[in-house]
C-alpha cells in the first residue's frame, strides 16, 4: 500500500483538473427563464467562490463544493489537501465553516479500499483542525481517484466578502505564494527536489482561516481565493465584476523562488495554456516566464484580498498579528483596455 503513487492514476492533478474559464462560461449559460430568489445573495452570476443565502435574520449560510484528482502521491496528504482547498471557499467569503460532507470517487479494481481510507483520514484531520465534523458523504466506483468536500458555513451579512465589490484604489494582497502547479507537475515528471515539494505541500495544507477574520474588516472591499484559474484568472474575475482594472508588479507577487529551474525543464501543467487561452486577451503583454507563473493553476492557494489604501498599515499590522507578513503587489484602478496590467 505504501508503494501506491496516486498521481499515476489520474490524467490531471488538483485544481489543474478544472475546466477552463471559457468552456465553463459556455456550460453555465442557460436559455431558461431566470428564477428569482431574493434571499440568494451570491449565485453563479459573479463567478464567486461559494453560494450565499440570507436566512433573513442577519445570518447567511455559505454553501460550496470542491473536488479533484490527486495532486500528490500520498493518500493521507491528498485527502488533507483536497479538504483544505474545499473549506477555503467558505473562508474566502469571510465565513466560518461548520460542517463538511465527503465526495469520493474510487477505482475499486485498481487501488485497494485501504488507500481510500487513508484519504478519508487525511480529510478528518483537516476538518478537526478547522473545528468542523466530517459528517457524512457519498462514494462511487470511478475510473480515477477523486476526492473533495461539500462544505457549509455561516457569516453575518455585513461580513460577507464577494469577488465583485472591490473599490478603485484598493491595494492587492496574496496570502500564499504561487507556483503550486509548476511544482506538482515537476513531481509527476520525477524531477522535483524534495525540499521544493515540501514547501508546496506545506502551503497547500495551510488553512485560510484568516479569511473569517478579514471578513470582519470593513476596509476589505473584496476577497477571493486563488485556485485553478491562476492568479490572473481570479484577479480578472475581481476586475470585471467590479468594473475596474488592476496594475500589478510581477517582482512583488509572492511566489516560490525555485520556479525558473522547473520552467526551463518544461514543467508546466496543461491547465496553464487552457487558462491563458481563456483570458490572455484581457492581460497586458507578458514574457513567457510571467505568463507561465501568473496563469499557473493553484491548488489550495491563498486569499486575494482587496484593501482600502488608507488602511494599508492597519491591515498589514492586523495580518502580522495572525502570523502573516503581507506586502501589497498592486492596486485596482479605473477600468482600462486590459483587465490586468503587469509591470
Amino acid at each position: 500500500m505504501t508503494d501506491i503513487k496516486l498521481t499515476q492514476y489520474s490524467h490531471g492533478a488538483g485544481c489543474g483538473c478544472k475546466i477552463s474559464p471559457a468552456v465553463l462560461d459556455s456550460m453555465l449559460h442557460s436559455d431558461l427563464p431566470k428564477a428569482n430568489y431574493p434571499n440568494l445573495l451570491v449565485g453563479n452570476e459573479s463567478k464567486d467562490d461559494a453560494a450565499v443565502y440570507d436566512l433573513g435574520d442577519g445570518t447567511c449560510i455559505v454553501s460550496t463544493t470542491d473536488f479533484f484528482m490527486p495532486i500528490v502521491d500520498d493518500a493521507f496528504t491528498f485527502g488533507a489537501i483536497a479538504s483544505v482547498n474545499a473549506i477555503s471557499d467558505v473562508y474566502a467569503m469571510g465565513g466560518e465553516p461548520f460542517m463538511a460532507i465527503a465526495i469520493l470517487g474510487w477505482p475499486i479494481n485498481k487501488i485497494a479500499p485501504e488507500v481510500a481510507k487513508q484519504v478519508l483520514e487525511g480529510s478528518r484531520k483537516v476538518c478537526a483542525e478547522a473545528g468542523i465534523p466530517l459528517a457524512g458523504g457519498h462514494s462511487i466506483d470511478c475510473p480515477e481517484p477523486v476526492f473533495g468536500l461539500a462544505v457549509s458555513g455561516k457569516l453575518k451579512r455585513e461580513n460577507l466578502k464577494r469577488n465583485d465589490t472591490a473599490r478603485e484604489g484598493s491595494l492587492l494582497y496574496l496570502t500564499k505564494p504561487i507556483g503550486i502547479g509548476i511544482t506538482t507537475t515537476a513531481q509527476k515528471k520525477g524531477i522535483v527536489q524534495e525540499s521544493h515539494l515540501k514547501k508546496a505541500v506545506d502551503t497547500m495544507l495551510t488553512l485560510n482561516k484568516v479569511g473569517a477574520d478579514f471578513g470582519k474588516l470593513n476596509y476589505v472591499s473584496a476577497m477571493t481565493d486563488v485556485t485553478g484559474f491562476g492568479l490572473l484568472g481570479h484577479l480578472t474575475e475581481v476586475c470585471e465584476g467590479s468594473n475596474l482594472s488592476a496594475e500589478i508588479e510581477f517582482d512583488r507577487i509572492p511566489k516560490f523562488d525555485f520556479l525558473q529551474d522547473y520552467l526551463q525543464q518544461k514543467s508546466t501543467p496543461g491547465g496553464t495554456q487552457r487558462n491563458w487561452d481563456s483570458y490572455g486577451n484581457k492581460i497586458s503583454a507578458l514574457t513567457d516566464t510571467q505568463r507561465m507563473i501568473l496563469a499557473d493553476p493553484q491548488t489550495s492557494g491563498g486569499l486575494l484580498v482587496c484593501v482600502d489604501a488608507t488602511h494599508q498599515q492597519e491591515f498589514e499590522v492586523f495580518a502580522k498579528s495572525k502570523g502573516l507578513e503581507l506586502t501589497s503587489f498592486g492596486r485596482l484602478v479605473k477600468k482600462a483596455d486590459k483587465a490586468v496590467i503587469v509591470k
